[in-house]
């Protein structure tokens, strides 16, 4: 009985210590971006106001750099979703030589620590005297999204049942219409998950962004730049719009399935 009540009692106070361990640098951000604006410095409180969010462009370049995270992560994602979810079909179904070399090498980028990515990559470009740039961020972008993409994909493809996209072809079907009206319908699911995963991994990304990105400046590399006198309160402005987005939206996803939910019992 007392073994019982320790374990019913320390479960909730470390899942409660674990939560406010995760959220409270993410309170941290909220917080001060209502910080009064004193200076260049946006380390200690100086109490609280509403001019920063009246004006989330005020600190020099943060918008511009905002601006090009949104671009490269969406080019990135866009480019890295469409290839890699033909790879991940291909590999499922169709067999051809060196199948098990491809998916072997697809996880070499997953599994490379990013210092050596974004090295080897910057050594790359200074060999083929590419110029640094927004365009070699979205290639190195692109490159290491596709392998995330076929993972989340190939899982989904793998699940498929084949007997519709059969009972869709035995109806006179093309192959293009079985395609575009059975299979990427139920490959979209996970087609969308891999895609908003590649662009969170992109617009997050630091470390390879920062070997190839020459003068060009992203959130992440703007964030790192003002870390040591202490993050602009329009930075946080701009960070606090991207997480309470990203919260309606899984808030949006959440209500639309429990309505799915209730309306197939009801059926």
């Amino acid at each position: 009985m007392n073994k019982f009540s320790l374990g019913k009692l320390l479960v909730p106070v470390v899942a409660g210590i674990t939560l406010i361990y995760l959220l409270l640098p993410i309170a941290h951000v909220i917080l001060f971006s209502f910080n009064e604006k004193r200076g260049r410095n946006n380390i200690t409180w100086n109490g609280f106001s509403l001019q920063n969010w009246q004006n989330p462009c005020g600190a020099p370049q943060v918008c511009q750099a905002f601006g090009n995270s949104i671009l490269v992560g969406v080019v990135a994602t866009v480019v890295a979703t469409t290839l890699g979810t033909m790879i991940a079909i291909a590999l499922v179904r169709f067999h051809f030589k060196g199948r098990s070399t491809v998916s072997l090498l697809l996880f070499t980028p997953m599994a490379t620590p990013e210092v050596v990515l974004g090295a080897g990559l910057a050594a790359q470009f200074l060999l083929l005297g590419v110029e640094k740039g927004i365009g070699t961020i979205i290639l190195a972008h692109t490159m290491f999204c596709i392998s995330y993409v076929v993972v989340a994909v190939k899982a989904r493809v793998a699940s498929l049942d084949p007997s519709i996209e059969e009972a869709g072809r035995d109806l006179y079907g093309s192959p293009a219409q079985v395609f575009w009206r059975i299979t990427l319908p139920m490959l979209m699911p996970g087609i969308i998950g891999a895609a908003l995963l590649s662009f969170a991994l992109s617009f997050d990304d630091f470390i390879i962004t920062n070997f190839n990105s020459g003068t060009a400046t992203t959130f992440p590399k703007f964030i790192y730049v003002s870390a040591l006198k202490g993050v602009p309160a329009q930075a946080n402005v701009l960070a606090s719009i991207v997480f309470f987005g990203a919260l309606l939206l899984v808030i949006v996803v959440q209500v639309i399935n429990i309505n799915k939910q209730k309306r197939l019992s009801r059926a």
